[in-house]
This record gives structure tokens, C-alpha cells and sequence, in this order.
């Protein structure tokens, strides 16, 4: 009966891990359709507060937030968080949606070279070659010697580069504290750090694009739950490569919502960045 249990868990794991593949592609899709109305401060300030109200009952009833060891650091990464956000919103905003998150993909890489820099991790052959592989696709999809070149993607590069080091703080933090907490701690200061950056910008919302703020913020609360409850499910080795398939979603939905065409240039620089880090974290786990 065990061996019929098995199976069946982690086909339950991989359709949450495409249901939340599908609906990180509708957050593009929604932050893109906000364009011109809302500024991307607002954005992420309004993801942060309605994220936070969809799993505020949670918080209260199951979440110890005083036992938490940390305070600064929570502030620390609740900030990057905001920042990481308001920078994949600008390149959403103005880049092609397929190309911003064939950038995006470029996390693993980036953290491969943090944990070498900072925390003196041994870095072998296979992480060296996806550190390699990533970053000509990077110079494929971005094409700084073209026409083409849209600096846009450069915020998208910037988003990476922030959520690995988000990833680099957390890995000191989930030593001592546990994944409820850092949950709920990082929705709590992410909000009203998120509404001192929007201030400065502030420009009311229609109820339209207040509606679209309030799903976007739901879809992102929903997302990390079915992401939560997958690992909880099977193993990272298998769940992990499916985040890739938000490339071909997010393609279609900018074709569906906005005729956009991917580039050829996109599907090839997308593709050395997935074999970047899947060499990166399959040498991570090997090791």
C-alpha cells in the first residue's frame, strides 16, 4: 500500500507545481495589463497588503511570531523582497514578457556565485559550466550588441541578482527559525515597507485596476501555498525543473493577451540559462 501511496503523492505535487506555474504566468500577465495606471512601487506594495489579508487568519491562529531569533533581518529581507518585485515589475512592464522571465531563470546562477564569494562554498566542473552556460544565455536573450537591445531586461537581471541574495539571508535564517514564521514575518514587513515606497508615488487606483491588484495579490499568497504544499509532497529534484515550464506559459499568455512573439534569440538564451541551473542544482544536491 506504501509503494501505491508514493506515486500518487507526487503526481499530486507536480499538478500543484504547474497549477502555481500557471498562475505566475497570470501575475505577469497582470502587472503588464496595469501598465501606465499603476506604478510598479504601488504594485508591489498592493501584492505585499492583499497577499497579507488573504493569509492573515492563518498567521493569527497557527503562527508563533515572537518566537522568532530575528527582527533586523526580517526587515533586511522583507526590503530585498520589495526591491526584487518593483525590479521584475519594471521589466514586465516594458520588456518582452518572454525574455524578463528567461532572465529571471537566472537566480540558481547568481546564487551559485554568492555562496562561492561569500560563504567559500567549493565550486566544481558542473557548477563552473552552468555559471558559463548562464550567462551566454543571458548575452543571447539580451543581445547587447544588436538594435534590439532592450535595457529593460536589465531590471529583470537585477530581480535575479536580489532574489538570490534573499536566498544567501534565508539560508542563515532557516537554520534557527522555521518556514511558518519566515512566511508570515516577510508578508508583515513587506507591507508597510511597501506603502513607504509607494507613497512617494502614490496616485489612487481605479476600482478596475484596484480588482486586478486584489487578484494579483490572492494569486501570489495561492502561489506560494501550492508551492509550500508540493515540496512538502515529493522531492526538489523533481519539482525544481518545472518552474522552467513558466517560459513557455508566460509565452503564450503574451501571445493570447498581447500578440507578443517570442524570439528565436529568446527560446535559445532561455535554454542555455534552464541547463545553467539545472547544472547548478544538481550539483548543489549532488555534493
Amino acid at each position: 500500500m506504501l509503494s501505491a501511496m508514493i506515486p500518487a503523492r507526487r503526481r499530486q505535487a507536480v499538478a500543484l507545481m504547474l497549477a502555481a506555474t500557471v498562475l505566475a504566468g497570470l501575475d505577469a500577465v497582470i502587472v503588464r495589463s496595469l501598465a501606465g495606471g499603476v506604478h510598479p512601487l504601488m504594485i508591489a506594495f498592493f501584492r505585499a497588503l492583499f497577499g497579507l489579508l488573504a493569509i492573515l487568519p492563518w498567521i493569527v491562529l497557527r503562527v508563533d511570531l515572537r518566537a522568532s531569533p530575528y527582527r533586523g533581518l526580517h526587515v533586511l529581507r522583507a526590503a530585498l523582497k520589495q526591491a526584487s518585485l518593483v525590479a521584475m515589475f519594471l521589466a514586465f512592464t516594458h520588456a518582452p514578457l518572454a525574455d524578463a522571465t528567461a532572465i529571471s531563470f537566472t537566480t540558481p546562477i547568481f546564487l551559485t556565485l554568492g555562496a562561492w564569494l561569500v560563504l567559500r562554498e567549493r565550486v566544481d566542473v558542473a557548477r563552473l559550466a552552468g555559471v558559463a552556460a548562464g550567462f551566454l544565455g543571458i548575452l543571447v536573450v539580451v543581445r547587447p550588441a544588436s538594435g534590439s537591445f532592450d535595457p529593460w531586461l536589465l531590471a529583470a537581471l537585477a530581480g535575479a541578482v536580489l532574489t538570490a541574495l534573499i536566498q544567501l539571508v534565508l539560508r542563515r535564517m532557516a537554520q534557527r527559525d522555521t518556514a511558518q514564521r519566515l512566511v508570515a514575518w516577510n508578508l508583515l514587513a513587506m507591507a508597510p515597507l511597501g506603502l513607504a515606497g509607494a507613497l512617494p508615488v502614490w496616485v489612487a487606483p481605479t476600482p478596475q485596476e484596484l480588482g486586478l491588484l486584489a487578484v494579483q495579490g490572492v494569486l501570489g499568497a495561492l502561489n506560494m501555498t501550492l508551492i509550500t504544499r508540493a515540496f512538502g509532497l515529493a522531492e526538489a529534484s523533481l519539482l525544481a525543473p518545472l518552474d522552467f515550464l513558466r517560459l513557455p506559459v508566460v509565452a503564450l499568455l503574451a501571445y493570447a493577451f498581447f500578440a507578443e512573439r517570442v524570439a528565436p534569440a529568446t527560446w535559445l538564451g532561455g535554454a542555455f540559462i534552464i541547463l545553467a541551473a539545472i547544472l547548478a542544482g544538481w550539483s548543489g544536491r549532488r555534493r
